[in-house]
């Protein structure tokens, strides 16, 4: 049988295209996924925390982060005892002594919350948008059976990256909105 040219580039930059998407997928599950669902509200409750205070968060760089409330998590589990908590990115800023149901991702409790939503929708879309242009790279290097080193890619690394901070605006604003009308 022959060998036609290119055979082995093409087979790299497919293995490339793969395996980059695959790597994404990976962070994604890891990172903000679990987050997610638990925003979202996906499985069943975890507990509730009784709230003790709300306060204003500030980021690394002083700009507002939303609210996060403490409390006092007791467990649906009867197994677990009760703890100290904080709720991350909290919906509104709840009063003394309510009780909010929560969902539990790595020691941190989740409520419904267009602010949280819309954070854990911008991470996903910038931990996808760097290997998605790496790997429509690759597929092109695949395509065309050589190395190719074009900038259009750079580009759409960018819109990828503006369309996941208009998509996290998009979703977390009517969230937001719902959440204040309907509770």
């Amino acid at each position: 049988m022959a060998r036609t040219e290119g055979t082995w580039e093409r087979r790299v930059g497919l293995t490339g295209a793969v395996v980059s998407l695959a790597v994404a997928g990976w962070l994604i599950w890891l990172l903000p996924a679990p987050h997610l669902a638990a925003v979202l509200g996906l499985g069943p409750v975890d507990g509730v925390v009784r709230i003790s205070s709300c306060y204003e968060v500030t980021d690394w760089q002083g700009y507002q982060d939303g609210t996060d409330c403490t409390g006092t998590y007791t467990p649906r589990s009867g197994g677990e005892p009760e703890r100290q908590i904080t709720l991350d990115k909290a919906a509104q800023s709840h009063e003394p002594g309510n009780t909010v149901e929560v969902r539990m991702v790595r020691g941190r409790a989740h409520e419904l919350s267009g602010y949280a939503l819309g954070t854990w929708v911008a991470v996903t879309g910038m931990i996808l948008g760097p290997f998605l242009a790496l790997s429509l790279s690759f597929r092109a290097c695949a395509r065309d059976a050589t190395w190719s080193h074009n900038g259009d890619y750079f580009l759409v690394f960018i819109a990828t990256e503006i369309a996941a901070l208009v998509l996290a605006v998009v979703v977390g604003v009517p969230v937001s909105i719902a959440v204040a009308l309907f509770g």
